[in-house]
């Protein structure tokens, strides 16, 4: 547990995207900063598109530390920065903007955020991966499976025109890709990862009951509703699930570390904090 800090000047930080109301990473990223004792830092979500990020980032003051970026700002922010870490430039997306010395500096936390996610889970070597989806999430998971030892994926897509950047991603980090039809078998694979939107992975659940062995691992980056159909079907045949909320959870600690200078991030404070407001959020009446 890092020790904590005196509070010094206040700091800003906030997260965009559109949309961004459901986004759980305010809640993580108080929690830290309440653990470390930086009761000035504030961390909030902000609505914010393409057309209204360069402007978004040229208002950001010496006062603001950093941004965490969803979609569809990944891949948007990269013509923006001053600086950009090799694996955000190779995976073709940053999702974490740090302010420091005037300039902006680009991160892409998804990476190790999903090495480290899978690692808690025990999945360090996978034999194989399929990966469900050609987005920047997939792009970062085939950077993550490069990371723990793969040369290759099969990915499955709906639209092969649609993967032209998952394709260069791939290109740039040395990984073979086979791309296959959306609604291609997944027995193939040691691990799938599931990089789609909430109920759009649900077909594989009911290939499940195929006494086939399927894959051994299941990430699905989906965390509300938690677990997804996917998940608890991996579960039920013996898979280890590792959810979107444990990718979250460590993204979001890697950004907490590069955005106050402090390590390590309290990721029990935040896991707590987290689960504690899905469990909230379970309850309302939208659940």
């Amino acid at each position: 547990m890092p020790e904590k800090r005196e509070a010094g000047p206040a700091r800003r930080a906030a997260v965009l995207g559109s949309p961004i109301a459901h986004s759980l990473s305010p809640v993580l990223h108080t929690a830290a900063y309440a653990a470390l004792g930086l009761s000035d830092w504030t961390y909030t979500a902000i609505g914010c598109d393409e057309a209204g990020l360069p402007g978004l980032l040229a208002s950001c003051d010496r006062q603001w530390a950093g941004l965490s970026l969803t979609m569809p700002l990944k891949r948007a922010v990269l013509p923006l920065l001053d600086r950009t870490e090799p694996v955000a430039i190779a995976v073709g997306g940053a999702n974490t903007v740090v302010f420091e010395g005037g300039e902006r500096h680009g991160y892409n936390t998804d990476v190790p955020g999903m090495v480290a996610a899978l690692a808690e889970a025990g999945v360090t070597m996978p034999s194989s991966a399929i990966i469900l989806g050609a987005g920047a999430t997939a792009c970062a998971a085939l950077a993550a499976l490069r990371d723990i030892g793969l040369t290759s994926a099969v990915v499955l897509v709906r639209d092969r025109a649609r993967a032209a950047g998952l394709l260069a991603a791939a290109g740039r980090l040395g990984m073979a890709v086979d791309l296959r039809p959306f609604d291609a078998g997944v027995r193939d694979g040691d691990l799938l990862v599931s990089t789609v939107p909430a109920g759009a992975a649900d077909f594989y659940a009911e290939r499940a009951q195929d006494p086939r062995p399927g894959p051994s691992a299941v990430l699905d980056v989906v965390y509300d509703p938690w677990p997804t159909p996917l998940a608890q079907a991996a579960a039920k045949s013996g898979a280890v699930v590792v959810s979107g909320f444990d990718l979250l959870l460590h993204q979001a600690a890697r950004q907490v570390e590069l955005m106050t200078g402090i390590k390590p991030a309290p990721l029990d404070h935040m896991r707590t904090a987290g689960q504690t407001e899905l469990a909230r959020r379970a309850t309302l009446p939208s659940h």
